[in-house]
Order: structure tokens, then C-alpha cells, then sequence
């Protein structure tokens, strides 16, 4: 049976993919939903994740439990995306293709903390204040936990999704490790796992957060096998535009599962 398993952004869970479980199960397919560790309704503490295989093991199981024959569409939204690579890079046989939301996708020959460290750069002042900081691990290691403040999620995330869904997640967001080189390691994921899967990037046309122009540089930087756009869907397409991004995640299962 053809299946997607719908992987959440930073600070984010389970919860976020509510409108669009059910219009593709209504045609037919089997949808997994996964709480990140330490995210959603997971009861792990984010002091627990001190890898990126730790804060994607909930991911991980959920491969591991399909059968040989069991082929996955992968959907990774935001910050999802270094998760999903590096399962991809685990379990490329069991992956159809991997499908990249508005979403920070890892390359092959960078850290897969790459292009999330490079938006890091690029946030202004005013913008990191509506972004809570905080630090735990060792002297040496440092890791950074991070927590998205109401006003940079009205301001760059929710701008056009329905405010019955933004009251939503001001409630339920959570603290998130930052997936930066210090949680990922500096090793690149591999060309024979990951570089391997078939790859598809949906841009959001109205995304504040991770702009239009940022989104193509994540392209650019590590070419798809074909870019889709929902143009008027802010960073949650899930909320703004969620009929639009099921036809695409549809249109895609068509075309490569």
C-alpha cells in the first residue's frame, strides 16, 4: 500500500499536519504522522537529543517497521529536513522520494546543518529577539535549544493561515534543539544513501520566514529531481493552502511512488 509519513518543523509536532492526514487517506493512501523526540505529545526532554539521530529516532522506528517491500513517501516540512535526509541516508531502499517543503534540505557534501546555519546568519537582531535561546550539553559541546516567540510565528510563519490554527500553535509549540553542526556533526550525509533518493521541493510563495529567494538557494544548492510552488502558502502551508499542498503531495505519489 502506497504511504506518507509527514515529518513536522522546529518547535512543532504531529499535531501541525490535522487538515491534510485525512484528504490523503480519503484517497487512499496510509499517512504516518511523527512527533519528533522532545516535540508534540513525545515525552522525551530536549536535553535527551544530543545528535540528530536522536532527535529523528521516532522517524527512524517508523522506517524500521516497514516491511522490505514497504516504499515511503517522505514529506519533510522546515527544520524537518535534516531529519528526513538523514533517514533517507539510512534507509534510502524503503523511500520513494522525499519531498521538501518550504524546508531546509541537507546536501552531500556539507554538514546537514548547512543551510539552516546559513538562515541562522542571516536573521536580523529584531528578528532573533522574537526567537527564544537557550543552551544545554557540555563546556565543550555545546548544543542550543530554540523556541519560536508568538510574534516571529505571526509575523514570518502564520501570516495567512487561519488564526483558529495560529491560536493552535501558540499553544502547543514546543522548545526544539537547534539542528546546528554542534547536534549534527560536521560529516556530510552520503551520495550512495541519501544523494540517491528521488527528491522534490514544494516552494511557498508567500513564505516570510524562509523566503522565496532562500528557498531557491536551498535548490540551487543541491539540484531536485523537480520544483513545485503553491504560491500564495505562507511557511505553514499546512494551514494556509492545505488542499494545494495535497494535490502536489498527490501529484507527486502519481509521478514517483
Amino acid at each position: 500500500m502506497k504511504q506518507y509519513v509527514l515529518v513536522h518543523g522546529g518547535c512543532h509536532g504531529a499535531w501541525c499536519w490535522y487538515k491534510v492526514k485525512p484528504v490523503l487517506e480519503a484517497s487512499g493512501y496510509r499517512v504516518t504522522v511523527v512527533d519528533l523526540t522532545a516535540c508534540g505529545v513525545n515525552m522525551s526532554r530536549v536535553e535527551e537529543i544530543q545528535s540528530l539521530e536522536d532527535y529523528t529516532k521516532p522517524l527512524l522506528e517508523v522506517l524500521e517497521s516497514f516491511g522490505s517491500e514497504s516504499k515511503a513517501i517522505l514529506v519533510a516540512h522546515s527544520l524537518g529536513g535534516p531529519s528526513v535526509a538523514l533517514t533517507a541516508d539510512m534507509f534510502p531502499s524503503k523511500i520513494s522520494v522525499a519531498v521538501f517543503v518550504t524546508s531546509f534540505m541537507p546536501d552531500t557534501t556539507n554538514p546537514p546543518s548547512y543551510a539552516f546555519e546559513k538562515f541562522l546568519g542571516s536573521v536580523t537582531e529584531e528578528d532573533l529577539s522574537n526567537m527564544e535561546f537557550g543552551t544545554y550539553g557540555t563546556h565543550d559541546r555545546p548544543l542550543t535549544t530554540i523556541l519560536l516567540g508568538t510574534k516571529y510565528l505571526a509575523k514570518y510563519m502564520y501570516q495567512l493561515s487561519p488564526v483558529e490554527d495560529f491560536e493552535l500553535a501558540k499553544m502547543l509549540v514546543r522548545v526544539g534543539p537547534a539542528v546546528t553542526s554542534n547536534l549534527t556533526g560536521t560529516k556530510s550525509l552520503t551520495k550512495e544513501g541519501y544523494g540517491s533518493v528521488t527528491r522534490v521541493y514544494i516552494i511557498c510563495g508567500e513564505d516570510k520566514g524562509l523566503t522565496k529567494d532562500f528557498q531557491r538557494w536551498i535548490i540551487e544548492n543541491f539540484s531536485v529531481k523537480e520544483v513545485m510552488e503553491i504560491k500564495d502558502a505562507d511557511h505553514m502551508p499546512m494551514f494556509s493552502k492545505p488542499l494545494e499542498l495535497c494535490d502536489r503531495l498527490l501529484k507527486i505519489a502519481d509521478k514517483y511512488a
